[in-house]
């Protein structure tokens, strides 16, 4: 095993004390200094387009595995493969030369195209065919559209629209949706299956098709189509639209941010100097290809020759998988991060020790723990000869046992938290802030809780926020909203100048909502979000989204659901429990055992008066403990075990809660919170 050569490396003797530097004179009235960006397009070493970030890949890695998924053995019921079936890069190559030849050919004779803009859409989950059509618009000139694997019919129409869709590659199970909503999706004129389809499917499928006036192709039949009619290449420039990125939508419809190939060429140098990674290796890929950081980061991989494993298309799954793939590096998202650190925490369970020793197990986890914070804190070590092997291997083959990077984006995470996992999985561990492009990263072992630096591909500045309190003349620190330009953000979101606007200035810089401050040693941190802001009716502003994210990092919390209502003058909260957490609560203070498949008994036992008070008594000190103001504070909670989720709609394929939709599923519990007034009110800070 080699590590890879890094390609903008930091100097060897690094100072963390110091990570970022003001631009000299660069400070205004109600702004921050800027903290300049060292990488742009025209850096020597950038990548100028996508294509060349794979064709350098595949001259060195021809042969090297690519891309792999493991196999169905049955279909009913479901069942994989115990391994991982791989294709080289010159096979990936091959394969993306037969789709964009195909694919051209089809715009040539005008069998595909119409719209302003030649998009075509991805409607799938993860997985090899996924990429390879991706791969295949960016040689072929194509603008690529994902839409995530969950969304909605309506949705779906929508971004069908508003991109003007032609083209649409998709999973089996998605066949159907799409020619139900056909007669108002005014441009499909093709339809191609990533699954290879039984005979009879597929004569049902394209009859169906050629019914709705639209043409339906699996992908070997395309590849087919592709092969006797070759195309050459057309190497974009670094302006040339690459993608069409729609967001997740916490609240709304989604917006389609522009993203171009110079962007996210940028974006994948300047990653190659940032990350530690070490050839030959593994990724698990899992986070949604439709959004940027779980693209980003999968094209990272291919160009340092990552082999990337994709999971089964299941959550349920995602362990097993990790488990038989054994990757080296992953990326996370805090609610991944979360359940990792409460299940290994709640009950310091450590397979392999005996009942019976002259100390208990909690004891031995505990001091492991302590043991290796330590270290951690003190010299920044990952490893310990005893606790890794004795403790923490278990927890280890959890993600398969050989992960030595990860990496966590999306929303802030709890320093505790993160040490956790740096030192039981004794794995390098990098922080990101991610918009539409990564903006800052950390590898500083003692950066828990920060963003780090700015990517050297960023500019950034703060921007004062008076009506919250927050100004670049704070003391500490300088505190404000955190805005950035720099070759890798977007150009703006697509047929929308209002949002356009509303969040890139006539500077460039983009306006992230996000509230952070610059501590003394260059990095950033998160402390508080603009944009779930309300007021409450004694006339103090909260922060929802930020004030949620805080609460999360409770251990014994799986989810938690944070209502403020600008009529009121406290917050309420749905707080989700594992069940055997809440069976053993509801054991301990009521006496009682529940059962779970009796729901309405399962409610009113988790909603006790004495186990939300125990409930409610870990959040205040929680509260305390990240100095939270008495507005912050919770004051009444209704108690489930039913989990917000991508499924049921009230999670994003982010896994960030919708607003609505959970205000939606428990709006009857949390106008009766209110009426029961504040439980805790008597508490202090």
């Amino acid at each position: 095993m080699k590590t890879v050569g890094k390609q903008f490396p930091l100097p060897s003797n690094f100072d963390f004390s110091k990570q970022s530097i003001e631009v000299p004179g660069s400070k205004k009235p109600g702004a921050s200094a800027a903290y300049p960006n060292l990488i742009t397009i025209n850096s020597k070493g950038v990548t100028k387009n996508l294509v060349e970030i794979f064709e350098n890949a595949l001259a060195r890695y021809p042969d090297e595995p690519c891309l792999g998924s493991r196999g169905v053995v049955s279909t009913n019921p479901i069942k994989f493969d115990n391994s991982y079936t791989w294709i080289t890069y010159r096979q990936v190559a091959q394969r993306r030369d037969h789709i964009g030849s195909a694919l051209e050919y089809l715009w040539e004779t005008g069998r595909a195209g119409g719209g302003e803009i030649p998009c075509v859409g991805i409607w799938s989950t993860n997985r090899p065919e996924w990429q390879l059509v991706d791969l295949a618009i960016q040689a072929y000139a194509k603008v690529s559209v994902s839409l995530y694997d969950v969304l909605g019919a309506d949705s779906v129409e929508m971004i069908c629209n508003h991109s003007e869709l032609s083209v649409i590659f998709l999973s089996a199970n998605h066949i159907s949706t799409l020619l139900n909503l056909s007669h108002r999706l005014k441009f499909l004129k093709i339809i191609i299956s990533l699954d290879e389809l039984s005979e009879q499917a597929l004569r049902l499928a394209t009859k169906w098709a050629k019914q709705c006036n639209v043409e339906f192709f699996t992908l070997a039949q395309l590849e087919a189509l592709g092969e006797v009619n070759p195309r050459k290449m057309t190497i974009p420039t670094p302006d040339q639209l690459y993608t069409i990125c729609y967001t997740s939508g916490t609240t709304g419809y989604p917006k389609g941010a522009l993203l171009t190939h110079g962007n996210l060429s940028v974006t994948v140098s300047t990653a190659l100097g940032d990350l530690s990674l070490a050839f030959p290796g593994r990724h698990l890929s899992y986070l949604p290809l439709a959004h940027v950081y779980g693209r980003a980061f999968d094209l990272t991989m291919m160009a340092n020759g990552i082999a990337i494993g994709y999971f089964t298309g299941d959550p349920l799954r995602l362990l097993e998988d990790a488990q038989i793939l054994q990757p080296t590096i992953i990326a996370t998202v805090p609610r991944i991060l979360q359940r990792l650190y409460v299940s290994a925490y709640s009950a310091g369970d450590i397979p392999g020790l005996k009942a019976g020793l002259m100390v208990s197990i909690g004891y031995i986890f505990r001091k492991a723990v302590t043991d290796k914070l330590f270290n951690l804190r003190s010299t920044g070590e990952l490893k310990h000869p005893l606790w890794d092997r004795l403790v923490f291997k278990k927890i280890q083959l959890v993600l398969g046992g050989k992960v030595s990077t990860m990496t966590c984006g999306s929303a802030p995470v709890a320093a505790d938290c993160i040490d956790f996992i740096k030192i039981a999985f004794a794995c390098n561990f990098y922080e990101e802030n991610s918009c539409e492009s990564n903006i800052t990263l950390t590898g500083d072992v003692c950066g828990s809780g920060t963003v780090g630096p700015p990517q050297p591909s960023c500019e950034i500045k703060l921007v004062d926020v008076p009506s919250m309190g927050y100004t670049s003349d704070d003391k500490p620190h300088p505190r404000g909203e955190l805005c950035v330009r720099g070759d890798t953000i977007m150009k703006g979101y697509y047929k929308d100048p209002e949002a356009t606007a509303k969040n890139l200035d006539t500077d460039g810089w983009l306006h992230t909502g996000d509230v952070a401050e610059i501590d003394s040693c260059g990095r950033f941190k998160i402390i508080d979000r603009l944009r779930s802001i309300i007021k409450l009716s004694q006339g103090e502003y909260v922060a929802l989204d930020n004030i949620q994210n805080i609460y999360s990092a409770l251990p014994s919390i799986s989810q938690i659901f944070v209502h403020g209502d600008t009529s009121k003058n406290h917050l309420v909260a749905v707080v989700v429990l594992e069940r055997e957490y809440l069976a053993n609560l509801v054991s301990k203070i009521l006496g009682v055992s529940i059962n779970f498949k009796d729901e309405v008994e399962t409610a009113k036992l988790a909603n006790e008066q004495r186990v939300k008070k125990f409930i409610l008594e870990q959040l205040m000190k929680h509260a305390n403990a990240s100095g939270l103001k008495g507005v912050q504070v919770i004051r009444n909670i209704y108690i489930t075990t039913t989990v917000f989720s991508v499924e049921n709609g009230a999670l994003t394929p982010t896994f960030k809660i919708k607003r609505r939709e959970a205000f939606g599923m428990y709006q009857e519990q949390i106008e009766e919170l209110y009426k029961e007034g504040a439980i805790n009110s008597t508490a202090t800070l």
